[in-house]
């Protein structure tokens, strides 16, 4: 399934509210969102056609073209595209998409995104599930399904997409130098069933493989354990500068003062001091692959 997926069809002929909701709370993307809108009904009316004629010639109803036109509902490419054509926009509105793609992910998910697009160097442990950067889709999709209260279809395919998105740091040019740490007990519970977590113990091994990155397991059985504490990422960047976060430390805050970014540093050597080595740590997780 497409993260860009248009929903279920109404038999009216129109797809059943496409599209994600405009957090309230996000200024710039808010702004963007109604800057979108109103330039699709300038065009629409320019072209002479009412919104219910509109939205029957791209395939949506009436209502979400109210909607995204108001800044209420932030549109899926798809939209973008088939409003571009059907109002002989020249790939105007279809540019759009390029400030709506940066603006349709939830705004904490974005500003964590950016950091990682700007690091060169990212250190993370994991302790309750694989770390997201290292998930499949169907993983993804398997986790958010299990969170309470249940997210709508809808919600979750925003954040599998947003999720997806930030897998651009695999991508990168010159690309960064990535350690993770994984906790034995997340790579023992089969999230989604047997076949989706045999892809996901794969991707694992895929990505363990890659030159930039450093994968490792942390044996439950150890006696000592700095890690204790809950999860730890620490990202830096080319000017010298760093930020971090843990659960455990500065009441999970961002932080970026380098007193506090040594605590957060010396909990992280010393988890990958006593983690099993990166070849270890392959051979560990294909035992467990091998036995799913």
């Amino acid at each position: 399934m497409s993260v860009d997926g248009i929903g279920t069809e109404q038999g009216g002929g129109g797809a059943d509210e496409p599209g994600w909701d405009v957090d309230p709370d996000d200024e710039p993307g808010v702004a963007v969102i109604a800057a979108v809108g109103r330039q699709i009904k300038a065009w629409r009316e320019a072209a002479g056609m009412r919104a219910g004629a509109f939205g029957a010639a791209i395939g949506y109803g009436e209502d979400l073209v109210y909607k995204v036109e108001g800044g209420r509902r932030i549109p899926r490419p798809e939209f973008l595209d088939r409003a571009d054509d059907v109002l002989g926009a020249g790939g105007k509105i279809a540019a759009m998409k390029r400030d709506v793609a940066e603006v349709r992910y939830p705004k904490k998910i974005r500003d964590l995104a950016k950091l990682e697009a700007r690091a060169v160097e990212l250190v993370a442990y994991h302790n309750h599930n694989v770390n997201g950067l290292l998930q499949t889709e169907a993983h993804m999709r398997a986790l958010f399904a299990s969170w309470l209260p249940a997210y709508t279809l809808d919600e979750m395919d925003r954040m599998v997409a947003a999720r997806l998105a930030r897998h651009s740091i695999f991508d990168r040019d010159p690309l960064p130098s990535l350690s993770f740490v994984q906790e034995e007990v997340t790579l023992r519970r089969p999230v989604g069933g047997t076949m989706a977590w045999r892809r996901q113990l794969e991707r694992l091994l895929e990505i363990g493989q890659m030159r930039n990155v450093v994968s490792q397991v942390m044996p439950t059985h150890h006696e000592e354990h700095p890690g204790t504490g809950g999860l730890i990422e620490v990202l830096k960047f080319p000017d010298g500068s760093a930020v971090g976060r843990s659960e455990g430390a500065f009441a999970g805050r961002p932080v970026s003062d380098p007193k506090q970014l040594r605590i957060l540093e010396l909990r992280c050597g010393m988890i990958r001091a006593q983690a099993l080595s990166p070849r270890e740590s392959r051979a560990f997780i294909e035992q467990v692959l091998g036995e799913t």
